[in-house]
Formats: structure tokens, sequence, C-alpha cells
């Protein structure tokens, strides 16, 4: 049995106006995304700004109330679960959010905030939350006297090691990291990555990795799913996602990324048109529909849910955008 296994899910937000603000049409974030993982495992999930990576994260943590399809974690379906019965499930499934300093009480001490999980939980006494918060500042790389500091005495790099120790302060076994690393100075993005993947050996952990670029999740992820515009384009193992990559928009990413040898040159698949409204979204392949492909009426009216083309590598099978041989 899969630690998640996310089926169908949507997450579609009103969009109202006029003198009563009545809801008009729907901005589809997430639409129809399908995927599962495995204990131990991390899933890099990249795309462009926009295309729902945030939203997903949230919808799978509750922190949305999905429109359609289920979040299934342990077996069991929290899709639709109330506050109350999903205060057990927080403990196993935690979130480190993209900017620190945004999701760190700037009024509370970096000790009230690691000893928060504890006291909604209900574990421990004062001293044993004394103790653990000492444990957990240590485990991330900061020292004990940080305790009693605030949030703006610390650097992005330190605010973000406090969301780490606050996200494994009770030992989850999913961690959804939202861009943990993109509002960091370069320097220090490896450091924290390495954190990630320190715990993850010492604790057993399983993360979701959001991020913008395929750089970030090539460092640490068994597998990659490629996102746009609400849908997963391509989905499957790093290293086969990098070397082979099927879809259009996977290359045109794996194309972005740069390369150390300046005197190296290569050709580069350039990216014309607009990202289309996820309020509007085009029929068919709205990739193919931005690059404006002589094939894209083709996809009109397909089913473009993944197909597996080989074993685990799955991708949208769109006559404009797929090279299935490649």
């Amino acid at each position: 049995m899969s630690l998640l296994d996310v089926q169908d899910l949507s997450m579609h937000f009103p969009v109202k106006g006029g003198v009563f603000m009545r809801t008009k049409t729907m901005l589809k974030a997430v639409d129809g995304v399908s995927f599962s993982l495995e204990k131990g495992e991390t899933l890099g999930l990249v795309g462009e700004s926009g295309c729902g990576k945030t939203t997903l994260g949230k919808a799978i943590a509750r922190l949305y109330v999905p429109t359609g399809g289920s979040v299934v974690f342990e077996g069991q379906d929290i899709t639709r679960a109330s506050q109350g019965s999903l205060r057990p499930m927080r403990r196993d499934l935690q979130m480190i959010f993209q900017d620190p300093a945004e999701s760190l009480n700037p009024r509370h001490t970096v000790r009230d905030i690691l000893a928060e999980p504890f006291i909604v939980q209900g574990m421990g006494t004062r001293p044993e939350r004394r103790d653990w918060v000492v444990e957990l500042l240590e485990k991330v790389g900061l020292k004990a006297e940080h305790a009693d500091r605030f949030p703006f005495e610390f650097s992005g790099g330190q605010r973000q090691r406090i969301g780490i120790a606050r996200a494994i302060a009770l030992k989850p076994k999913l961690i959804i990291c939202d861009e943990p690393v993109s509002a960091l100075d370069v320097s220090v993005q490896s450091q924290v990555l390495n954190l990630l993947l320190d715990l993850q050996r010492e604790m057993g952990l399983s993360y979701l990795l959001i991020a913008h670029g395929l750089p970030v999740v090539k460092h640490m992820s068994d597998r990659v799913a490629v996102m746009y515009l609400g849908k997963i384009m391509e989905l499957a193992p790093a290293e086969e996602l990098y070397r082979r990559p099927l879809h259009a928009y996977t290359r045109v990413l794996l194309d972005a990324i740069p390369v150390a040898d300046p005197s190296q040159r290569r050709e580069r698949q350039l990216l014309s048109g607009d990202v289309p409204s996820p309020i509007h979204p085009p029929p068919g392949c709205a990739f193919g529909h931005r690059l404006n492909h002589p094939k894209w009426r083709d996809s009109v009216g397909m089913d473009l849910s993944l197909k597996e083309v080989r074993p685990g590598h799955w991708v949208q099978p769109c006559p404009c955008c797929t090279a299935v041989g490649g």
C-alpha cells in the first residue's frame, strides 16, 4: 500500500464579480491530478509559477478542501475529513513553507514555535518539551541558546532550519516541501537540501518536493512529476526523465538548466507564447495551444490522462507534444 495515493484531485476557486459578487466562473488551479508516493520516497513536483504546485500541496495537506477527487493517506481517505478527525493525522503529515519569514510567528520565540506542535497534540510535560526543543535545534544544525530568540534575529537559512525543525517535531512520515530553498541564497540552498537528505535517512521520511526548476529536484528526487496549468504532463523516475524526456514541456524545462561550461554550446528549444489562463483553459493540450502547434487541434476531445509508455514512465498522450519513441 502506498503512503499517499492521490486520484483525480481538483482544486477550483470561484471567481466572483458584479454588484452582488456572484460566482461567474471557476479558476481551475488543479485539475485532475493523480499520483502515488511510497514510504521513504522523494517525489519532485516541478513547473513554472502559477501551474498549481503549491495549491496541490496545500490540498493534499488539507489546508484546502479539494473540489474533487480523493487524497488517501496511509489507507485513510482524508479528502473531506473534519478538522477534528484530521488532528491525529497531522502528526504524520507536515509541511515546510516557501518563505520562512512568513511562516514563523514573529511574536513568538523559537522555543514557543517548536513547542507548539507538542502542546497541540497534548504531548509531554513542560520540562520534557524544553528538552525536545533543544534536541530539534541541534538536529537541524542550530544551538540551544537560539531557543530564546525571535525569528527576525536569524538569517533566511537559519529561519528555514527552524521551519524544518517544526515540521519534524512530531516525527512525521510525509513532509510536503513547498519550494523550501527558493527564498534562500544559492550558497545556502545546497546546505538546506543536504539537511533534508540527512533527516530523510535518519528518520525514514518521505518527501513531496515542490520546486520551480529541475536542478533542485534532481539533487534529491527518486521520481519527478512535471506540472503545467493544473495537470501533470509527465511522471517518471528522475534519471529516466533527465535522460529521455518525452513531453515537449519537460524538454523546455531541461533546456532552461544553465550549462557550467560557457564554451559548451547546445541547441535550445525556445518557448514562445503566454501561459493560458486557468480561468479559461484551452481545450485539448494546453501546452500545444501555447506553442500554436499544427497538431494541436488533433488533441481537442482526446483523453489526455497519463499513459504508461515505459515501465514507471507516464506521459500525457498528446499528438503535438509527446515523442513516445524518444
